[in-house]
């Protein structure tokens, strides 16, 4: 992570009718959050991340709290982080708006698929011991494939993840004291 680029929290409003909000899921190649779904001949304990071959579904995570995602468009180059309050509040928001079937393959809207359910929504917390090295607050999806085209390219590797779209609002991430702390450290060991 290069740290001298700017860092913004996402947000999304709480009002029903706002366009603030995630309300699709895209299957795709790479995930921003660097986390894909495996594939395991028999779903081994605790393999959150794990694809049933017999009964067409995924396991994977959506969103993990505070994790840089780098972006780069006209503006320039910049991170992205969701905090845990606000990936709580998008899970919510998106099955409160019956979002759980809209789909497509890496975030183009012709690429639309059917055949495709998130039937399962869950969000590890403090409460929970971490799952598999996921951080709690972590968004994790379980969808149910009755399309064999997108069944096809979750079997090849073609898709691999999730990734997350919407609508979003911009907040300059304010640095933490121990972020303060650590640049002041940087600088007077270059003077040194």
């Amino acid at each position: 992570m290069d740290k001298q680029l700017p860092i913004y929290e996402l947000l999304i409003s709480e009002h029903e009718n706002s366009e603030l909000e995630v309300s699709a899921v895209a299957f795709v190649d790479a995930p921003a959050i660097e986390r894909n779904f495996m594939c395991f001949k028999k779903v081994e304990p605790l393999a959150f991340a794990a694809t049933d071959e017999e009964q067409h579904e995924v396991f994977g995570a959506a969103m993990i709290p505070d994790m840089p995602i780098f972006r780069s468009d006209k503006s320039g180059d910049y991170y992205v982080t969701f905090s845990k309050d606000t990936i709580r509040k998008i899970s919510q928001k998106f099955y409160q708006n019956n979002y759980q079937s809209k789909v497509n393959i890496g975030h183009d809207p012709k690429q639309s698929q059917e055949g495709v359910t998130f039937f399962q929504s869950f969000i590890n917390d403090e409460r929970i011991a971490s799952i598999n090295g996921y951080v709690p607050g972590t968004w994790f999806l379980g969808a149910k494939i009755n399309n064999a085209e997108l069944w096809a390219k979750v079997k090849s590797g073609e898709v691999k993840g999730f990734s997350v779209e919407g609508m979003f609002s911009y907040e300059k991430k304010k640095k933490t004291p121990e972020q303060i702390f650590e640049e002041i450290k940087q600088l007077l060991s270059a003077v040194e």
